[in-house]
């Protein structure tokens, strides 16, 4: 695609406009110029490709199955939400486990597959955890933090892993120092700290909370817990599952409140169960049941979701009652900059990326461009 010409852009810092925007070699060459681009209905508007650090599977796939063709089809699938850009997650297994996933995403990284949305790291979620608020993570693999267990999965990741998700209270002090010092997120989450110890993370050097309520000690008046220095420091980033199952809406309101808007991430956290029907399917070797959009395990815990993340942004949009280019900043620019890779992701700007996803004013997905190719297009 060689770009768009009079058609409405979500350009960096000056909103939705009717503009022209050229690509060349993958990349956006020059906005307000170009006369040869394609010109899009006036219901249609060109965003940032959407960025989810926070995905387990989609269509039957993990990605904690060890093959290409898991991680290919999670790619392929999430293009039709608009996604151009997404950190596989792990999940607390066996190390074995947990190495081949790795070394799986890391080959996959390494042949620079152009089919499907890019895979920008590895979230490693688990098995540093806390077994208080495990949530669906197998408490038999769980693992006390170690800088000498995180540089084994790191060195078998090619070096691939930009976001660790762990519990800062079990022996996660030394972790967060060394991940601060490494520019690799630490993120607090399945994690039961109180107030003063998640103060004493960010301090640390832990810049982000993992799909902020769930898996975390809430808020209490004489402890204000995980979720209370989630929302006081206005220095993290708090992730946020926007499927209101997750969090309800009023909660969700509370939170955005509190929060300055740069630092709100929209993610899915989504299993293999996304774009299929409802049934019985699997998360880290237990059954999950999904029903009504709802991915739970026979306990009754909340084992992932089935959102979409076109969905998050208009559920967040919608409940917030906000402008669309605020709720999709949630998923673009935002993630961007927690991933140290707002340079070139994110926003709609010279030099960028040309990611992109074309969409109307309700958030359906019409085409997903990565690097300038169209990689889905809506039949």
């Amino acid at each position: 695609m060689k770009g768009f010409t009079n058609t409405n852009i979500y350009v960096e810092g000056k909103g939705i406009i009717k503009t022209s925007l050229e690509i060349e070699n993958g990349k956006i060459k020059s906005i307000g110029k170009f006369k040869d681009g394609v010109e899009l209905p006036d219901n249609l508007i060109v965003v940032p490709g959407f960025i989810d650090q926070h995905i387990h599977g989609a269509n039957h796939s993990d990605s904690m199955y060890p093959t290409k063709k898991d991680i290919l089809n999670i790619a392929t699938s999430i293009t039709q939400d608009g996604v151009t850009g997404f950190l596989p997650t792990t999940m607390t297994q066996s190390i074995e486990n947990i190495n081949k996933a790795l070394e799986n995403i890391k080959k996959y990284i390494e042949e620079g597959v152009e089919e499907g949305a890019e895979v920008l790291g590895i979230h490693l979620e688990g098995p540093f955890v806390s077994k208080k608020q495990k949530g669906a993570q197998p408490e038999e693999y769980i693992l006390e933090a170690s800088v000498d267990a995180f540089k084994k999965f790191q060195k078998v990741s090619g070096g691939n892993i930009k976001i660790v998700t762990l519990a800062y209270e079990e022996n996660g002090k030394e972790l967060t120092q060394y991940l601060k010092s490494k520019k690799i997120v630490a993120s607090l989450g399945h994690t039961d700290a109180t107030y003063t110890i998640a103060s004493e993370a960010v301090k640390n050097g832990a810049t982000s909370f993992t799909h902020c309520y769930n898996a975390m000690k809430g808020l209490h008046h004489r402890d204000a817990g995980t979720l209370g220095a989630a929302m006081l420091h206005d220095e993290a980033y708090v992730e946020l599952i926007c499927d209101l199952i997750h969090v309800s809406a009023p909660a969700i309101k509370i939170l955005y409140k509190q929060k300055p808007k740069d630092k709100f991430i929209l993610v899915t956290d989504s299993m293999e169960a996304k774009h299929l029907p409802d049934g019985k399917y699997q998360l880290g070797g237990q059954d999950v049941y999904v029903r009504d959009g709802a991915a739970r395990l026979e306990t009754g815990n909340l084992a992932g979701s089935v959102l979409k993340m076109n969905e998050a942004i208009r559920n967040c949009k919608e409940t917030l009652e906000i402008s669309l280019e605020e709720a999709i900043d949630f998923a673009t620019i935002n993630p961007a900059r927690n991933l140290n890779i707002s340079n070139k992701k994110g926003s709609i700007k010279v030099g960028k990326d040309a990611d992109f996803a074309i969409i109307d004013q309700d958030l359906n997905v019409y085409e997903t461009i990565r690097a300038g190719k169209t990689i889905y297009k809506k039949q």
